[in-house]
């Protein structure tokens, strides 16, 4: 994987987590939160697909170069 590739998913799934925070934090997420139990799924898929880009920017700069 391209070094320069996986610092852009890295960047992308860490923005998307601080999103996904946020987003857990906003009015609509306490409602849901208070009736339902679990924040709304719009924060729950930015924090699940910010983990996900993260973890696979991680690996691919951590895995390096196969050359």
């Amino acid at each position: 994987m391209n070094r320069i590739f996986s610092i852009g998913l890295s960047i992308c799934g860490g923005a998307l987590i601080v999103y996904g925070l946020s987003a857990a934090d906003s009015i609509s997420s306490t409602f849901s939160n208070f009736f339902t139990g679990s924040p709304t799924d719009e924060a729950i898929w930015m924090l699940a697909g910010g983990a996900t880009l993260l973890a696979i920017g991680l690996a691919g700069l951590f895995r390096g170069s196969s050359n």
